[in-house]
C-alpha cells in the first residue's frame, strides 16, 4: 500500500531531457504543458501549431521513452522542453512533473491530440483569467466533427453514490465538478499548494475527480471559458469509471470526511461500512482506513466544507 502523498511532487522518477535551451519571444503571458497520448501522430503539427502563439514556456511530457524522432523534434524547436520518463506514467503524474518545469501563473494543460484555435486565445482573456485567480479554467472542446461535448460536469447524489452528469450547456463562468480529461488552464500556485494529482490513484478518471473534488472541498474553483476553445484530432477518449482500488482511495479521501466547525475528520465509525465496500482482508481494510485518517488529520484545516455539503449547494445554486 503507497502512502498518500501529502505535499507536492513526491513521485520521483528517473528522466531524460531535450531542448528548452532557446528561450522563445513571450507574446501570452500563458505556459503550456503538452501531453503526450501514445505516440501520438499528430504532435509535429500541433507544436507548429503553438508555436506562433508566443507563449511563455511550452514543456512537452512523453508517456514513453521509445521515440525515435524525438531528437530531431527538439533540434526542430530548441524553445520547447521535452521530458522522457524511464517509466510509464499517469497523467496527472505527467502534469505534476510538467508543473515542475513551468513558471508560476497561468499553465495550460493538453494533449497533442488537441488543437486550439489562436483566434480566440487572445492576450486579453489570458491577462483576465490570470487576474481572477481560479484554480482552473475548462474551455469549450469540440469533436472531429467540431460538435460541442457535454463539459458542464455536475455532481450529484444517486443511490447514496456519487454521480456525475455530463451537460451542454456552458455559460461563462460557470461552475464545472472536473475538467474532462484533465484539460484546462491551471493557476501553477494553487495547484502546487493544493498537492497536485495522487499518483498512488491509477485510475485516471478516479485521479481526475479526486484532485477535482479536493479543491472544492478546500474552498478553490473549476470554472467554465467559453472564449476559449479546443478541438480533438482523434476520436474522443471515453472516461473508465469502473469502481475499483481508486475510487475507494478516492471515497476515503472525499466522501468519507465530515466537516465539523473549522476542521474536517474520518468518524471511527465509518470503517465498518467501508470494510464492506472494498472487498479486501479486514487487515488490508483497516490499514486503508488509518492512512486516510492519517492524511485527512495532517489537512483537517485546509477543509471549507464535507462532501454532502458540497453537492447540497450546488444543487441549490441550480435552483
Amino acid at each position: 500500500m503507497n502512502s498518500i502523498p501529502v505535499t507536492f511532487n513526491e513521485h520521483q522518477f528517473k528522466r531524460t531531457v531535450l531542448g528548452g535551451t532557446v528561450r522563445s519571444e513571450e507574446k501570452l503571458p500563458l505556459s503550456v504543458i503538452l501531453l503526450n497520448r501514445n505516440g501520438s501522430t499528430f504532435r509535429t503539427s500541433n507544436l507548429e501549431n503553438l508555436d506562433h502563439f508566443g507563449f511563455r514556456k511550452i514543456v512537452c511530457i512523453e508517456n514513453t521513452a521509445v521515440n525515435y524522432n524525438l531528437e530531431d523534434i527538439s533540434k526542430r524547436y530548441p524553445h520547447v522542453k521535452f521530458i522522457v520518463p524511464y517509466e510509464e506514467l499517469s497523467p496527472g503524474d505527467m502534469i505534476n512533473l510538467g508543473m515542475t518545469e513551468v513558471p508560476d501563473g497561468e499553465v495550460l494543460v493538453i494533449w497533442d491530440t488537441v488543437s486550439i484555435s489562436s483566434k480566440l486565445l487572445t492576450k486579453n482573456v489570458v491577462a483576465r483569467l490570470a487576474e481572477e485567480e481560479t484554480f482552473c479554467r475548462v474551455p469549450l472542446i469540440a469533436g472531429t466533427r467540431l460538435d460541442l461535448l457535454p463539459m458542464h460536469m455536475v455532481p450529484k447524489v444517486v443511490k447514496g453514490s456519487l454521480s456525475v452528469d455530463a451537460q451542454l450547456s456552458a455559460p461563462d463562468g460557470c461552475p464545472t465538478f472536473y475538467p474532462f480529461d484533465y484539460i484546462g488552464i491551471y493557476n501553477r500556485q494553487k495547484f502546487i499548494l493544493s498537492g497536485g494529482f495522487d499518483y498512488t490513484i491509477k485510475s485516471p478518471f478516479w485521479q481526475n475527480l479526486d484532485l477535482a473534488m479536493r479543491i472544492w472541498l478546500w474552498g478553490e474553483e473549476i470554472r467554465i471559458v467559453p472564449q476559449i476553445r479546443v478541438r480533438y484530432e482523434t476520436d474522443v477518449p471515453v472516461e473508465d469509471c469502473t469502481p475499483d482500488s481508486s475510487q475507494l482511495r478516492f471515497f476515503l479521501k472525499n466522501i468519507a470526511p465530515k466537516f465539523s466547525r473549522d476542521h474536517s475528520y474520518i468518524p471511527k465509525v465509518k470503517f465498518l461500512s467501508y470494510f464492506f465496500r472494498s472487498g479486501n482482508s479486514f487487515a488490508d481494510s483497516l490499514a486503508e482506513f488509518k492512512e486516510a485518517r492519517r492524511w485527512v488529520e495532517k489537512n483537517k484545516f485546509r477543509f471549507r466544507m464535507d462532501a454532502s455539503s458540497l453537492i447540497d449547494n450546488w444543487e441549490r445554486g441550480a435552483e
